[in-house]
């Protein structure tokens, strides 16, 4: 059965939901690779095709760690491609599918409206090609609207025309939180620059809060309308973890990277490299030469991410908001938890369980075998060293942020496929790949219970 209505055929094991998401994206990525394998996307030889196929991941699955320099390693077609696969991955491959075929007049199937239900909605809705045109309207309407305004700050650095193409590339990338970047040093250039930053932090965070709440913002001036409690968690969360980021990255650089700054450069570089871990990639400062603390502390903002049903990866701001909620609640002896007046089902806590532990298990496997497969021969004492690189590089591409302390290009074919299954895990999402997995038929029965020392 494929994502329109078509016969079934007796014997076919059916595809769920999940299975055209994973396909979709596997799909996208493998012929991604191909294009930019071409001899057509690069300038001078052609690059291996395991770093083809690195960078058709990152770009599909909006990450933004690289292999090569985007900006002079690939042509013009190759940077087109990468474009297309960034709006693509950022939109979801799932939502183009039923886009063009609701305009080709195709009926799509239940599941098929499942699978794009699953991406963007916390709940049922009724008017479906409606709230696909709204999808579509607000990301062209906000990448338009970014590209504008980069173009005036661009144009003052480039001619017209390199300026334009500059500032649409930049803004598709910083909406679908996708980090790449034609500039060698990221926006290191621009991190004095007040109108260059708050329109990458802008786009970065809103294309990092989810369409469905991007669709509610409008309830927070109408007083006839209210808010959902989704879209209430997102932006609480998001606007602590930006605002608490800010500060801690202040302080920790004060006397390191931002102590040459003027008082404006600090300020922006502090709120950038906030907003930039939403799984952005960008970067104002060099993330080389950052104190441990600052590392540390944005490893923990890339591995919550941004928001359900957005461009960004991570375990979400909302699955973090609700674990520690879970937690909370449950050390006070209550079962269920509440939150802004409301009880969440059942079903969301046990989901957050499952999420938050296979997000840890993915992260803590691929550094290990990264550890070990890039570990051979490191001179004695730069282990540790090496630690922080290696796990700072596992969270970036399992959030799909793309921040690098530069040693992406110097890892290993095998290391860089490994990195590969990380960054399409992390963009789907662990619990997707392992639901996708488990029987179609539940367990009717249960075991005799008894009891077992815990904690």
């Amino acid at each position: 059965m494929g994502i329109y209505e078509s016969s079934s055929r007796a014997g076919r094991p059916s595809l769920r939901p999940a299975h055209y998401l994973l396909l979709g994206f596997a799909g996208a990525i493998l012929l991604g690779a191909v294009l930019l394998w071409l001899p057509v996307s690069t300038n001078g030889t052609s690059i291996p095709f395991v770093d083809a196929l690195f960078t058709s991941t990152s770009a599909v699955c909006v990450t933004g760690l690289i292999v090569v320099d985007t900006g002079t390693k690939f042509t013009l077609f190759g940077q087109i491609v990468i474009l297309v696969l960034i709006q693509m991955g950022g939109l979801g491959i799932m939502t183009f599918t039923v886009f063009f075929m609701i305009l080709l007049g195709k009926r799509i199937s239940f599941k098929g409206r499942v699978a794009i239900h699953d991406s963007f909605s916390h709940s049922p809705f009724t008017n479906f090609s409606g709230m696909l045109k709204a999808i579509f309207i607000l990301a062209f309407g906000i990448e338009a609207l970014g590209a504008l305004g980069l173009t005036l700050c661009f144009a003052r650095d480039f001619p017209l025309k390199q300026a334009i193409y500059s500032a649409v590339f930049h803004s598709i990338s910083a909406f679908c939180n996708a980090g790449f970047s034609l500039f060698s040093d990221s926006l290191v250039r621009y991190q004095n620059s007040i109108p260059v930053n708050i329109i990458f932090m802008l786009l970065i965070v809103l294309g990092g809060l989810g369409f469905l709440v991007l669709i509610d913002l409008p309830a927070l001036f109408d007083k006839k309308r209210k808010l959902s409690l989704h879209a209430k968690v997102v932006l609480i969360t998001t606007g602590l973890l930006i605002l608490g980021g800010a500060i801690f990255i202040f302080v920790a650089e004060y006397a390191g990277q931002l102590a040459p700054l003027p008082w404006r450069g600090k300020i922006l570089a502090s709120f950038f490299q906030s907003v930039t871990p939403r799984t952005a990639g960008f970067n104002t400062l060099d993330y080389a030469r950052l104190t441990n603390a600052t590392l540390f502390f944005t490893l923990f903002l890339m591995f919550v991410g941004a928001s359900p049903g957005s461009c960004g990866g991570g375990i979400k701001t909302s699955t973090f908001s609700v674990l520690i909620l879970l937690v909370w609640r449950r050390i006070h002896g209550h079962r269920r938890v509440s939150i802004l007046q409301r009880t969440l089902p059942q079903e969301v806590t046990d989901r957050v369980i499952v999420i938050s532990f296979l997000a840890f298990v993915t992260v803590f496997a691929a550094t290990m075998i990264l550890l070990i497969s890039e570990g051979w021969g490191l001179p004695s004492g730069k282990e540790r060293l090496h630690l922080i690189n290696i796990l700072f590089e596992v969270v970036s591409a399992f959030g799909t942020v793309g921040l690098s302390t530069g040693i992406t290009s110097t890892l290993s074919a095998f290391a860089k496929v490994v990195l590969v299954v990380v960054m399409y895990v992390g963009r789907v999402g662990p619990a997707t790949v392992a639901f996708s997995m488990r029987p179609q038929e539940e367990e009717h029965f249960q075991y005799a219970e008894e009891h077992t020392m815990v904690g």
